[in-house]
């Protein structure tokens, strides 16, 4: 059964473009972990709501779009594994993969803002 690593995230409107350098760089090391699929989206249609919403759960601020995005992984163990190794190369930057170095590909969000989970399917419709 697969797996989904889902991610919500505020970014700066006007870096638009170094998110998706950023993602494109970055997201070839998670396909290289076993991911099958790896989706960016840039907010384009996201409603404030009165009790919660996206913009609220990253705390977006003026100037800023919401990205939701997702990795799908062929099972849990995959995606298991593959974290184990992104969290042992960020506590060790000297063997670290450089497509995840700050100072090559800078993140142009604020990653404290950053929210994610790991999801088990349920349902699953296909045409």
């Amino acid at each position: 059964m697969s797996y989904i690593d889902g991610f919500v995230i505020a970014c700066p409107t006007d870096k638009k473009q170094a998110f998706i350098d950023h993602a494109q760089t970055a997201d070839g090391v998670f396909l290289d972990m076993g991911a099958t699929r790896i989706v960016e989206c840039w907010g384009d249609d996201v409603p404030e709501g009165k009790t919660t919403d996206f913009r609220h759960a990253v705390k977006a601020e003026d100037g800023e779009s919401v990205i939701f995005s997702w990795i799908e992984w062929p099972d849990k163990e995959t995606r298991d594994a593959g974290m184990a190794k992104m969290e042992e190369m960020m506590s060790d930057p000297e063997n670290a993969d450089p497509r995840m170095d700050p100072e090559k590909n800078p993140m142009p969000f604020d990653g404290s803002r950053l929210i994610f989970g790991g999801f088990a399917p349920v349902v699953t419709l296909e045409k």
